[in-house]
Formats: C-alpha cells, structure tokens, sequence
C-alpha cells in the first residue's frame, strides 16, 4: 500500500500530519500549511483510493486507512505526530489514537463523527458512485462543503474542489463509503488519551456540531472549538479561524 506524501517546513520541527476528507486528498490543507510549516513539519497524504495513493479494490474500513498512516509513519522514520483529520480523517484520526496511541501526541478532529450517517446511506451512495461515477453526487457534495454565500462569493474556489472530487477514482471513493457504513465509533470515544481538541461548523451538515460536542464530552479532557460562518470543509470557508486553532492546540503545554 503506497500513500502519496509531501513534506513542509523544518526537517527537526515537530510533525504535524494533515488528513482529509472523503473525495478531496492533500490539496485540501492548503489554506493552512503554508501557516503551519513555520513551525512544524506538515506531513500532508491522500487516504488510499484518493489522489496519487494506491487505490485497492474496496471496501476499505477506517482500521485499513489508520493502518496505512502507521505504515507510512514507520517508513518515514516518524515516530508520533500531532494528527489533525477533517472529516473522514477525523474518523481516521480517533481509530489511530485508539489502536497506536503511542503515534498520537495531540489529536485535532475537524467537523468530523464518531458516526456519520446511518449504514444504508453509505452504502446506497457507494451503490451510486461504482455504476455512475462520482459525478453523480458531486453537486448534493459541492452543498455541504460549502455555504451558499460561499459558493457565491468563491466560485473558483468551489470549482477547485469540484475538480479534486470529480478526479477521485471512483473505487477509492466507493470504497470509503463503505468504511463509512461500517464507522460507530461512540463506544470507544473514551479511550482516546491523546490531548484532543474538537473543532465544529455552525452550518455543518455532513457532521453537525452536536456530532463534535459528542466526541467533546466523552474524550477526557477535549476542547471545543465552534467556527461561525462555515459549512463542512470549515477550514477552506474560515482558514484563519481553523489554522490558528490547530495551531494552538499543537503548540499548547502539556497539562
């Protein structure tokens, strides 16, 4: 299983490790890498089936993606990482925590869920996408990423992630969904140990803030952080916002 990588930032800075979203692959972290590579080395990827990554017959299930990040983990020579997952890396990010903890120093999951939608959702889309592509979801997606006045405002900037979600193969895609439809974290939630902080979207609708607040209050320990103004992919709509979050959660002392 081979992950497409990149590097920023100092070779002996702390490492900070970006995970995205179903549909989208390192691209994504641009509104905050260039901010975080001053002072951490930012370990961007994309999840197998996405981008540049190896993309195996599915379904996958989150356990497979998490153990690709500690395969690539092992053969970067990177011991732990701050792990920060948006969405599908948010889920990525928890079972990681879960099953290596000693990988996770500082965990950050944004607009993420310790379970999405129900299991026929996932799968009834994975269903979708391996007969017509992923074009057939692409506008129903397009909507939860972003707000309505964001669309308007930055158009462009909705037909780059257009562009990521239409290039995504659509086994890798498909595949995902399946892991998602198997994904029911809430269990588990308390055996996270790894410092964490929850960040959420007012007008997140793929996991909605009370799906964050969740996670929040059954980790020991977890801050909160709400972002006004943002639907799903907060950290394209309110980067400021997100980057100086994640950032000062990496940076914090431990307790």
């Amino acid at each position: 299983m081979s992950l497409y990588h990149r590097f920023e930032g100092p070779d002996d800075a702390p490492v900070i490790a970006l995970s995205s979203s179903l549909g989208t692959t390192n691209e994504l972290w641009g509104p905050q890498a260039a901010e975080l590579a001053k002072s951490f080395r930012v370990l961007r990827y994309d999840h197998r089936g996405h981008g540049r990554s190896d993309v195996p017959p599915g379904p996958y299930t989150v356990e497979q993606l998490a153990a690709d990040v500690v395969e690539l983990l092992d053969r970067l020579e990177v011991g732990s990482v701050t792990f920060c997952g948006l969405s599908l890396g948010g889920a990525v990010g928890l079972c990681l925590s879960s099953v290596a903890p000693e990988r996770v120093e500082r965990l950050v999951l944004c607009c993420t869920s310790a379970r999405f939608a129900d299991r026929e959702f996932w799968l009834a889309r994975a269903r979708t996408v391996r007969e017509r592509g992923v074009a057939a979801v692409a506008d129903v997606v397009l909507e939860r990423w972003f707000t309505a006045g964001f669309r308007a405002k930055e158009p462009e900037t909705v037909d780059l992630f257009r562009g990521l979600l239409l290039s995504t193969p659509r086994e890798g895609y498909a595949a995902c969904c399946d892991a998602l439809a198997e994904w029911d974290f809430r269990d588990e939630l308390r055996t996270i140990s790894a410092p964490t902080l929850v960040v959420v979207a007012e007008h997140d609708l793929s996991a909605p803030p009370e799906h964050g607040e969740l996670i929040a209050r059954r980790v020991l320990g977890a801050g909160l952080v709400a972002v006004r103004g943002a639907a799903h992919l907060a950290n394209v709509e309110q980067p400021e916002a997100v980057t100086e979050a994640i950032a000062a959660h990496a940076q914090r002392e431990p307790v």
